[in-house]
Order: structure tokens, then sequence, then C-alpha cells
């Protein structure tokens, strides 16, 4: 099977979740919206896969992290179209909601998707020969702003009790996948020195 497949995934996991939002809606900016919020929830755990690709080798080499990390642009690819359905689903909603949205509100999540274009676009072993250790950073950079992006939109449903369980969830796993990466950056500092 070819390892371009977790792209397919990414997408065929945000087609379902635009989808079913789109069908659930009983308006169409109730549809739009809650096509918007399921596709950036199914987009979650295939950033958390290329997040942890490196960190989850070294906590717990095996076949199944070895070909995480070993196919971690595809699944970074596939979180790209993914988020990029959800940026689809996004717009639509905003765009029927009877207030727009301030500039300044736009900022972070505009920021996240500036990283996953510039990422998606340097996905290949090409642009990392011409970047050189600038793609590193970049790709560094992108990363943890698309953490921190999707972490803090999580903690900010918490104190809602609608969106309290889901809010809680997320945010959690957005911790322990910090948590996992910082133990993971230990072992490989406390290796060095051994």
């Amino acid at each position: 099977m070819s390892r371009k497949w977790p792209m397919a995934l990414g997408m065929a996991l945000s087609l379902m979740a635009l989808g079913s939002g789109l069908a659930a809606g009983t308006t169409d900016q109730q549809g739009w919206h809650l096509a918007a919020r399921w596709t950036a929830r199914a987009s979650f755990p295939i950033f958390l896969l290329t997040y942890l690709a490196s960190s989850l080798v070294r906590l717990q080499p095996a076949p199944w992290s070895r070909a995480i990390a070993r196919d971690r642009r595809w699944w970074g690819l596939g979180f790209a179209a993914s988020h990029t359905v959800h940026l689809v689903a996004l717009i639509m909603a905003l765009s029927l909601d009877p207030e727009p949205r301030t500039p300044a509100s736009l900022i972070p999540g505009g920021t996240a998707y500036v990283f996953i274009l510039a990422m998606a676009l340097t996905s290949s072993s090409a642009a990392m020969r011409a970047l050189g250790r600038n793609w590193k950073r970049l790709h560094s950079a992108g990363i943890h702003v698309i953490w921190l992006i999707f972490a803090l939109a999580y903690a900010k449903r918490i104190p809602a009790p609608e969106t309290r369980a889901i809010g809680l969830t997320m945010t959690m796993l957005a911790l322990t996948a910090l948590l996992l990466r910082m133990l993971a950056r230990r072992r490989r500092g406390a290796r060095a020195f051994a």
C-alpha cells in the first residue's frame, strides 16, 4: 500500500465530518457551523499523530511507532488536507453569521493557516535541501503554533457547560501530547549524556 494513505485518510475523515455537520444542521448557518466544528475535530487526531511522530519512537520504539515516524510527512499532509476542508467550512459558517468577526479575532487561526500552507509547500526532500536549517526552524515553529491554537481553541470551551466535555477532552489530549514531547526530549538528552 502506498505510504501516502494518511493524506487520503485526512481528506476522507474531514469530508465525512463536513457532510455530517451539514446534514445535522436545521438551517444553513447551523449546518456550516457544525461542519466547521466537526471538521476541526476530525483534523485534530491527525495533527496529534504528526506532532508526536518522532516522540513516540523515542518513548516506545516499535514497528507501529517507526511506521508513524517514517510516514510523518504524509500524516502532516493528511492534516493539511483535512484542515483545508475545515477552512472551507469555517469560511462558509462565518459568511452566514449575522455579525462579522473582527479582524483581530481572525489573527490566531490565520497565523496557523499560514504555517499549515508553508509547511505543506515545503514537505519535500527538495525543499529540505533548499531551505537547509531554515526548514527545521519553519516546521518546528509551525507545529508548535498549530498546537497552541488547537489547545487555546479547546481550552476556551471549558467554561461553557454545553461545550465543557469536548473542551476538557481535547485540551487534555493537547496537554498530554505536549507532555509526551517533553518526556521524549528529556530521554533524548539523557541518552546524549549517557
